[in-house]
């Protein structure tokens, strides 16, 4: 009777095991194709409401075309080092020139793969009911108005560096103040509410121009200006995945359709995934277009 138990014990212990590797084999070969190579990719995403509506999009039309999409998020110079070190794949929010400088870092690690827009104002901005208040010349002495305060998104990023650049060009008694992309909107928004003094960092596409009547301050040492869109990945993504690569090298979308889908999801409190599927039936001719259809 021991020796019957003994081997119908082992017969199963062994069935498990078999099934727990099978099962092991299919999860694996769900992200490669039939001839092994992998089928996922990652983006690297920005706590930026301007990085989720481009990521979303290229991922569900990734998807369609039977890739396996996953999401890494992290700061700039974050997603910049996964991408040089192959941990990412893409990154379709990468502003030139100011981010030019991670290029320049990682060289031909990276793949300058497409322009998805090409003119997108940024800057330090200010209320338009600052009436005298058009430039970044206009600050000086006046520093005061303001608390000697400018509001600036997290310490990581090239806009902060650049901001700090234009307090020490221009000579202006002023500390920036770092915080991430929604806690500087929230203090600016409290400070707009009562028509205080207030300068902070601005970017298109971005809900803030919808929501408040704003104006870029001009400035005459070439600081910020118009910056172009880009999809950057990894030099690897070309070889791993030639249609998708080709797919992403084709991609293209307008600032106004991304500012936009920021509404539907920031204001409107849609889910991001399903404003992105609803560009994407919408815009069949573009997305044929990006596939090369």
């Amino acid at each position: 009777m021991k020796k019957i138990l003994l081997g119908i014990t082992t017969t199963l212990l062994l069935a498990f095991i078999v099934g727990c590797s099978a099962e092991k084999e299919a999860s694996s070969s769900e992200a490669s194709d039939e001839n092994g190579k992998d089928k996922t990719i990652t983006f690297g995403v920005t706590p930026w409401t301007s990085t989720v509506p481009p990521t979303k999009i290229a991922g569900l039309i990734l998807e369609d075309m039977g890739y396996t999409v996953e999401e890494t998020k992290a700061n700039v110079g974050g997603v910049f080092m996964g991408l040089s070190r192959g941990d990412l794949d893409v990154f379709m929010d990468a502003w030139l020139p100011m981010h030019q400088v991670h290029l320049d870092k990682f060289g031909d690690k990276l793949d300058d793969t497409a322009v998805s827009y090409p003119k997108a104002e940024t800057g330090w901005v200010v209320p338009t009911y600052m009436k005298d208040i058009n430039s970044i010349s206009d600050l000086k002495g006046k520093e005061d108005l303001f608390n000697n305060k400018m509001y600036g998104i997290e310490e990581g990023a090239s806009a902060t560096k650049e901001s700090n650049e234009i307090i020490k060009a221009y000579g202006l008694d002023m500390k920036q103040v770092n915080s991430s992309e929604g806690g500087m909107i929230a203090q600016a928004s409290r400070m707009m509410a009562q028509e205080k003094p207030v300068v902070f960092y601005g970017w298109r596409p971005h809900t803030m121009f919808n929501k408040f009547d704003l104006k870029v301050l001009s400035n005459d040492q070439g600081f910020f200006g118009s910056s172009s869109v880009h999809v950057i990945t990894n030099n690897k993504l070309k070889e791993k995945a030639p249609d998708a690569y080709e797919f992403l090298s084709n991609w293209s979308i307008s600032i106004d359709e991304v500012e936009a889908m920021i509404v539907e999801i920031e204001e409107n409190g849609k889910d991001a995934e399903k404003v992105a599927r609803e560009w994407i039936n919408n815009n069949q001719d573009k997305v044929n277009k990006m596939l090369g259809k």
